[in-house]
């Protein structure tokens, strides 16, 4: 196989779930990141805890690990993993404004932990636009993306700032 190709198509083009089972396990991380923009007024709501569904933060918190944990469930040709970290953090950002999350999963497997980083990031901004509709229902999901992993055949890989 050569590194220009897909590796979840096959050579006629079908999609397959790829064989790991001759890859040596190792450490694998992977951080992801995406952002929520929002009114001044709703990131100044969700920082206070008075949001009408409850802790905004903690719910997404929550929500970024539990959807890490089903990410094969989600994305139809990713492995079941038995993750052995996942954590979220959120930060507000006022220059945005709104709240800038975190996601990093870690697994010591034959496979990358790249898509349970993102999904994790995913779901938690989805939660937060959930959690907050009420008050601002133009918040907008952005920049998603993998910042960096370890681990792995190809090794160390770090996003360009």
């Amino acid at each position: 196989m050569t590194e220009n190709r897909l590796t979840h198509l096959d050579d006629t083009g079908a999609a397959n779930m790829v064989d790991v089972s001759q890859k040596d396990p190792t450490t694998r991380t992977a951080f992801a990141r995406g952002a929520v923009q929002m009114k001044q007024e709703t990131l100044d709501l969700i920082l206070s805890g008075n949001a009408k569904k409850g802790d905004v933060l903690a719910t997404a918190r929550i929500a970024g690990i539990m959807a890490a944990k089903r990410t094969h469930e989600l994305i139809p040709l990713c492995h079941p993993l038995g993750l052995s970290k996942v954590s979220i953090d959120i930060e507000a950002d006022n220059d945005l404004p709104g709240l800038v999350i975190t996601a990093m999963a870690k697994v010591t497997g034959q496979t990358g932990v790249e898509m349970e980083a993102l999904t994790a990031a995913s779901v938690a901004c989805l939660t937060i636009y959930d959690m907050a509709k009420a008050a601002d229902k133009g918040m907008v999901l952005k920049d998603i993306r993998l910042l960096e992993k370890t681990g792995g055949k190809s090794g160390h890989w770090k996003a360009d700032e």
